[in-house]
């Protein structure tokens, strides 16, 4: 047997606002609204179909799940800036290891935290 992600999703007060946040910030458009669930179609470079579903109570605490998102090389502080005039906020930069691995850590416009890295 074999499993793959066909979906991630995330709950949240108001679906079509984060799918429209989400759909610009990775280059894609909604593919299905029904109300209380919107999701994505497949993003251009890659990467799992986004869902969001409307759930009554608020977000509370840190996210369990995250997503990464890659930027080419030297384009990381353009696509943060990106983000950012889309609604995303940001929490803070990390990495410089040896790895060369570096991420900015945002938010998305209802507080879920994701990152931007390059290497």
């Amino acid at each position: 047997m074999t499993l793959a992600i066909g979906m991630v999703t995330t709950d949240c007060a108001d679906p079509k606002a984060l799918a429209s946040f989400w759909a610009a910030a990775l280059g894609t458009t909604v593919s299905g609204d029904y109300g209380e669930f919107v999701m994505l179609a497949p993003p251009p470079a890659g990467g799992p179909v986004l869902g969001f579903q409307r759930v009554p109570e608020k977000r509370a605490g840190k996210n369990r799940l995250h997503l990464d998102l890659g930027a080419a090389p030297g384009e990381r502080l353009a696509e943060v800036e990106r983000l950012v005039g889309l609604g995303a906020e940001v929490v803070g930069e990390r990495g410089g290891d040896a790895e060369g691995l570096v991420w900015t850590t945002l938010t998305d416009p209802e507080g879920n935290e994701f990152c931007v890295a390059e290497h």
